[in-house]
């Protein structure tokens, strides 16, 4: 991996999808370990996977992992703060009294 330049990784994984009362997710694990740096993007093949109400599916797929380069780390390390920042929501004003 370069300065510059991205790689492409393909790695076995198991997708999990629940549509439970309790949970509502959709996971990723990586058979192979691999791991996922900031700035790296994945893509998980095939169709999409849909859970009926009560059930958990798990299926395996293959991702792609498209590695970010040094560059773009160093990108997403610096700006990540402020990112997760407009997720959330502040409110300031005084009391109002009529």
């Amino acid at each position: 991996m370069g300065l510059i330049t991205r790689e492409i990784e393909r790695a076995p994984c198991t997708v999990e999808v629940s549509h439970c009362f309790d949970s509502l997710h959709a996971h990723v694990r990586f058979n192979n370990g691999a791991v996922v740096y900031p700035g790296d993007e994945v893509k998980v093949e095939g169709p999409e996977i849909m859970a009926p109400f009560g059930e958990i599916v798990r299926e395996d797929r293959e991702a792609i992992i498209v590695r970010a380069s040094k560059l773009e780390q160093l990108w997403t390390r610096l700006t990540g703060d402020f990112e997760v920042m407009e997720l959330c929501e502040f409110s300031f004003s005084e009391e109002v009294k009529l």
